[in-house]
C-alpha cells in the first residue's frame, strides 16, 4: 500500500499515542486524539458524496479543526485547497472557481461574505461551517453534523498512490492571477522527509506555526513536524508579542519566519527572552545581515538555517548554520534527495560564478500547473539530452530565478527576471542595494525598484521605512553613494510607514511598481 500524506499521523498514533500532536489554547492533542477526529471528519465528507479526487477548499484561521480538516480530505481521497484566511471575498471567488472546489469549509462569518460571489462557483455543491451557520440558500452542515452524518460510514485507501493529486497551493506569479500548483502525496512527503532530516528535529520539539497553511512554506510546519512525531502549535498572531508569549509559555524550540517576520521580531526588545528555541529557519527571500547577527547574539543557543524554495519543488536548497559566518549571503547547496543546477538558456552548465537559471530535479517536483497546460510546458519540462526508463524525458521544474555557483558548490540568489533592474544598461538585483540600505542601520524595511525612464530605461528607486523618528533621506544617499557604484544608487527615496506584502509576508514588488511607477517628479538628491 503506498504511503500517503494523512498517514503521517495514522503512523505516530500507532507508534506514540499519547504523545503531544496538537498544542492548542485549550489544551494539547495526543497524536490518538489527532488521528481519530481526522477519521470522524473523513467519514462525514465521504457521506456528504466526496469522490475521489474532487477538490475540497479551507478558508479558515489556523485553529485544531483547520489542522485536522486537512488532513481529513486527505483521508477522504479528495484534494485540498488551502486558501489564506487574509484575501478579499473575489480572490477567494478566483480560487474556488479556477480550482472547481466542491466543497467550502470556513467560518459562518466569512461565508456571508462570499454570497454575492457563490453563484458563479458551478462546481461548489455545499458548505461547511465551523461555527454558526449562516442562512443561505445553500447547503450548509456544521462539524458537529458532519460527525453525525459520517457514522457507520467505512473508508480504505485503496486503488491510491503516492503519486495522486493530494493538494492545490495557489501561488502568485509575475502575471496574471494565482496559479494552483498541483502537489503529489510524494511531493509533500518527500519534503517533510528531507527538511526533518537537515533540520535534525526530534519527537521533542515543538514548533510553532505562524504561517499562513496555503503557503507551501507555512503547511510544510505541519508535515514535517507529523513526520517526526513533533508536536505544533498553530497561531494567528496580531503583534510580535503575541509570538513572545507563545513561545516563551509553550517552550517552543522551532521557529520558521520571512524576513519581514524576522525583521518585527529582531528589532524587539525581548529577544533573547526565546532561549527555548533551537532552530529558526528564513525562507521567502534574503535575510539581511544585519538581521543575521542580531538574532545570533541575541539567541546564541539556535541554529538558524537560510533556506530557498519556490512552491513548484517546495525547498531546493539550505545552507548549514556552520556555513553561516562565512557565506551569510548564500542560500546553500540541494537539500537532500534533490539536485539542484545553474544552467543557461540552451541547458548547459552554467561555470562558477556565472549568472544562470536555478534547476530543480527531485521527488518534490510538483505535477504541473492545475488546468493550465500552457503555463505547465513553459516551466516544467525536460532536461535536454537527458530521458528516463520510461522512454519519455523527465521533467524538472525551472525556477525562473537567476542565481550563481561557485567553486564550492555554494548558490547565491541574483534575483528574478521580472524583479530585475535595467538602468544604463546595467541588470540589478534589488537585493543588492537593500542589502546596503539595511546595512546603513537607518531603515527597518526596504525594497528597490525600477521606475521607468526615457533616458536611462528605469531609474532606481527605494522605498524605506525609518528606524528612527525622523529619517535623514540625504544622510541614507551618502551612505549608498559611499558602499554602491554609482550606477546603482538610488535616485528617489520614499519613506512610508509599511511596505506592502504579499499574502504569504514577501513584500509585494508589484503593488511598489504600480504605486510609484507613475511618479511625475523625483526627489533626486544632488551629488
Amino acid at each position: 500500500m503506498s504511503y500517503l500524506l494523512h498517514h503521517l499521523i495514522t503512523a505516530q498514533a500507532h507508534l506514540r499515542p499519547e504523545a503531544p500532536a496538537l498544542l492548542t489554547p485549550t489544551g494539547t492533542w495526543t497524536y490518538a486524539r489527532l488521528a481519530e477526529t481526522v477519521e470522524w471528519m473523513a467519514q462525514g465528507l465521504t457521506a456528504l458524496g466526496l469522490t475521489r479526487g474532487d477538490r475540497v477548499a479551507l478558508w479558515l484561521p489556523k485553529s485544531a479543526e483547520a489542522v485536522t480538516l486537512l488532513f481529513a480530505i486527505s483521508r477522504s481521497g479528495g484534494v485540498l485547497v488551502p486558501i489564506n484566511p487574509l484575501l478579499k471575498p473575489a480572490q477567494v471567488a478566483h480560487i474556488l472557481q479556477d480550482s472547481g472546489a466542491r466543497l467550502l469549509i470556513s467560518q459562518g462569518g466569512r461565508l456571508a461574505q462570499l454570497g454575492e460571489y457563490l453563484p458563479a462557483c458551478r462546481e461548489l455543491r455545499g458548505l461547511i461551517s465551523v461555527d454558526t451557520p449562516t442562512p443561505t440558500s445553500w447547503p450548509v452542515h456544521t462539524l458537529a453534523s458532519l460527525h453525525r452524518l459520517g457514522e457507520g460510514v467505512i473508508l480504505h485507501d485503496h486503488g491510491r498512490t503516492e503519486n495522486d493529486l493530494v493538494a492545490l497551493l495557489y501561488t502568485s506569479g509575475s502575471t496574471g492571477r494565482p496559479k494552483g500548483v498541483m502537489l503529489s502525496h510524494r511531493n509533500l512527503l518527500a519534503g517533510a522527509a528531507s527538511v526533518a532530516e537537515y533540520l535534525a528535529l526530534t519527537p521533542e520539539d515543538r514548533l510553532l506555526a505562524v504561517l499562513p497553511l496555503s503557503f507551501d512554506y507555512g503547511f510544510s510546519q505541519l508535515t514535517v513536524a507529523f513526520h517526526r512525531g513533533a508536536s505544533v502549535m498553530p497561531l494567528d498572531y496580531l503583534l510580535p508579542n503575541d509570538l513572545r508569549k507563545a513561545i516563551v509559555n509553550n517552550a517552543i524550540t522551532v521557529l520558521a519566519a520571512v524576513p519581514t517576520l524576522w525583521q518585527q521580531v529582531a528589532a524587539q526588545s525581548w529577544l533573547a527572552e526565546l532561549n527555548t528555541l533551537r532552530i529558526l529557519t528564513n525562507s521567502g527571500g534574503r535575510l539581511p545581515r544585519p538581521i543575521i547577527d542580531r538574532l545570533c547574539r541575541a539567541l546564541p543557543q539556535a541554529k538558524l538555517f537560510l533556506m530557498y524554495g519556490l512552491t513548484e519543488a517546495f525547498r531546493s536548497t539550505f545552507l548549514p548554520p556552520a556555513e553561516l559566518d562565512r557565506r551569510p549571503d548564500s542560500i546553500g547547496k540541494a537539500i537532500p534527495n534533490a539536485e539542484v543546477m545553474v544552467l543557461r538558456p540552451d541547458g548547459t552548465p552554467c561555470a562558477p560564478h556565472e549568472p544562470g537559471e536555478l534547476v530543480h530535479r527531485g521527488p518534490t517536483v510538483a505535477l504541473g500547473y492545475w488546468n493550465d497546460p500552457e503555463r505547465t510546458a513553459e516551466r516544467f519540462r525536460p532536461l535536454p539530452g537527458r530521458t528516463c526508463s520510461l522512454s519519455h524525458p523527465e521533467r524538472v521544474v525551472w525556477s525562473g530565478d537567476r542565481v550563481r555557483m561557485d567553486e564550492e558548490g555554494f548558490l547565491y540568489f541574483i534575483g528574478r527576471d521580472d524583479d530585475m533592474i535595467k538602468t544604463s544598461g546595467y541588470r540589478i538585483s534589488p537585493t543588492e542595494i537593500e542589502d546596503v540600505l539595511y546595512a546603513s542601520g537607518l531603515v527597518r524595511e526596504a525594497a528597490a525598484i525600477g521606475v521607468e525612464d526615457d533616458t536611462l530605461g528605469q531609474r532606481i528607486l527605494a522605498v524605506v521605512v525609518s528606524a528612527t523618528e525622523d529619517l535623514d533621506t540625504t544622510l541614507l544617499l551618502h551612505y549608498c553613494r559611499a558602499n554602491l557604484p554609482a550606477y546603482m544608487v538610488p535616485t528617489t527615496i520614499e519613506v512610508t510607514t509599511a511596505l506592502p506584502l504579499t499574502p504569504n509576508g514577501k513584500i509585494d514588488r508589484r503593488r511598489l511598481r504600480e504605486q510609484y511607477g507613475a511618479l511625475s517628479s523625483l526627489h533626486v538628491e544632488p551629488a
